[in-house]
Parts: C-alpha cells; sequence; structure tokens
C-alpha cells in the first residue's frame, strides 16, 4: 500500500496521486499545494487527503508534494492572472501582422512564471515560428504554442450545457470517451442534432454514461413502428420507456377508432432483435449499424 494525496489543477476535472511531503502533514479538500512534475513546479488543488491506495493503482515513483501554498505564492499566481489580457492582446496583434490563419482561444503561466503556454485553433498546421519569437523576445519567458480542437477548446473555456450544469468535459470528465450515434439510438433519442449536441456542436459526451444500461434494455424492447401482440391483441409501438420498461401501443378497433394502452414489456410478444455482429466489414466497433439512416447534419457530428 501506498499513501498518496489526491491533486487536480487548472482546467483538469483528472485527480493525480502526489507524495505527502511528510507523514504527520494534513492536507484539506480545496487546499493548495506546490508540486514537483514532469514540467516542473506547478500549482495544485487538494481533492483528498492523505490515504492508502493500492500499488497496482500508483505509478512510481511518486512525485511529491513539495509544500503548501503560502500568501507569496498566492500572489505570485495573482500576477500571473493579470498578466494575460495583455498576453492575448499582444499575440492577436502579432498573429494578425504575420497573417497566420489561426485563433487564440487561452493562454496561461507556469506557477513560477517562466513559461507562457498558448492554445489556439487552425484549420491546418501553423508555422509560428516568428510568432514564437516575437512572443519570447517580448515577455522573456520560455514559449508554448499548442494547437486543439474543437472539444478541446470547450473543455478550456467551459460553460453551461442544454442540461443547465458546467459542461461534463470541464467540471467532471478527466479524459474524452467514444461517443457515437449508436448511444443516442440505444436511448430512444431522437436524432436531431440540435438536442443532442453539446456547446461544441460534436454529440453530447453525457450520452455514454448510461449506455451499457441503455443498450442491454434496447435488446430487450420491441422496436418503434413495429407490430407487437398484446393481451388486448396486436398494435403498432408508439414509445418505450426505457427505465420503467413499459411500452405504449396503438391497438385498432373494430369500429376503425384506435386505443392507445401501455403495457408492461414483459407482457408483449414481439420479435426481438437479434445480436450485431460488431465486425461487419466496413464498420468499426463503435460505429452506427441500424437500418436507420443517418443524416448529414448528424455525420458532421461524428467529424
Amino acid at each position: 500500500m501506498a499513501k498518496v494525496v489526491g491533486v487536480k489543477f487548472k482546467n483538469t476535472a483528472k485527480v493525480y496521486y502526489f507524495s505527502p511531503a511528510n507523514e504527520t502533514d494534513e492536507y484539506r479538500e480545496k487546499e493548495g499545494v506546490i508540486v514537483e512534475t514532469a514540467k516542473g513546479q506547478e500549482y495544485g488543488e487538494v481533492v483528498f487527503g492523505v490515504k492508502e491506495v493500492s500499488d497496482s493503482e500508483v505509478v512510481h515513483p511518486l512525485k511529491p508534494i513539495i509544500r503548501k501554498t503560502t500568501e507569496k505564492d498566492r500572489k505570485l499566481m495573482a500576477e500571473n492572472e493579470k498578466r494575460i489580457p495583455d498576453v492575448m492582446k499582444f499575440a492577436a496583434e502579432k498573429v494578425e501582422a504575420h497573417k497566420l490563419d489561426m485563433r487564440l482561444i487561452k493562454a496561461e503561466f507556469s506557477f513560477d512564471g517562466k513559461k507562457l503556454l498558448i492554445y489556439f485553433k487552425a484549420p491546418e498546421r501553423v508555422d509560428f515560428r516568428e510568432l514564437v519569437k516575437d512572443l519570447a523576445s517580448h515577455f522573456h519567458v520560455r514559449i508554448e504554442l499548442r494547437q486543439i480542437g474543437i472539444r478541446d477548446e470547450t473543455k478550456l473555456l467551459g460553460g453551461i450545457a442544454p442540461c443547465g450544469r458546467a459542461c461534463c468535459c470541464s467540471g467532471a470528465m478527466s479524459d474524452f470517451g467514444k461517443v457515437s450515434v449508436k448511444m443516442a439510438k440505444n436511448q430512444g433519442l431522437h436524432l436531431n442534432p440540435g438536442k443532442i449536441s453539446g456547446l461544441c456542436g460534436r454529440l453530447m459526451c453525457c450520452l455514454e454514461y448510461e449506455n451499457d444500461y441503455y443498450a442491454e434494455v434496447y435488446k430487450k424492447m420491441p422496436k418503434v413502428g413495429g407490430t407487437v401482440k398484446t393481451p388486448e391483441g396486436e398494435g403498432i409501438v408508439v414509445s418505450n420507456d426505457m427505465l420503467k420498461l413499459i411500452t405504449k401501443v396503438k391497438i385498432p378497433k373494430p369500429d376503425g377508432s384506435e386505443a392507445y394502452k401501455d403495457f408492461p414489456t414483459d407482457r408483449l410478444e414481439f420479435k426481438k432483435a437479434q445480436p450485431q455482429n460488431s465486425n461487419k466489414k466496413g464498420k468499426g466497433k463503435d460505429e452506427d449499424d441500424d437500418d436507420e439512416p443517418v443524416s448529414e447534419d448528424m455525420k458532421k457530428l461524428l467529424d
């Protein structure tokens, strides 16, 4: 067993393990600490105090916590933050001067202020060597420019998702998961890009959270629009409640009218879907393999 302290860094929800400076030290949640990383000393925030975890969960050797943050550390970080608007303004001017096809997203200094990292978006690779020279000569620090995608942009900037909560990628996820149109179909969602896409314009990350449950239940439910036998005769499936396992069926009556009734799925007779072969030629295991066609708008979500 190894004693560790959970620490996370700015703009990430991933928790990293560090070795406590002294076994007698106590670390409180949300307390600032200075830690040793592969990039040098960095500021982090405590997620949980000292606890023991199995050696299989730890990558040895553990980097140490150097110390808890001091008032001097907090002032230094505040000063670095105040410099960011000037950095973005100057960098934008130089991007325009060099006629570079790129859009600056965010800038941040390392804890000690000796390194400046700038995130940007561009449709293709950019030769920014002259830009780096201008930035280095002006700010007298080491410069790193990092090109990111649209999902990374949302993760960095954050925002309020359609559900009303903070975007999962910026507040709850340590890494991006694989999300597919099939997950939306499993959950009975309409394939409307406006309903199942996040702020980034791609499929919402949360579609993955309960996919295992919905994928299993989907196999046990009749297909919407399909014919089923009910205790009151044959009918057409209108909708499925995949949490309550209830199916709404439209049943025609002898007088020409129609009745809509709910039935527990286990009381219906229908042909269950056959398991799909995930190794079909031309299709990967995460690609959509349903008969329903995917619109051009939906295809854009997967680009």
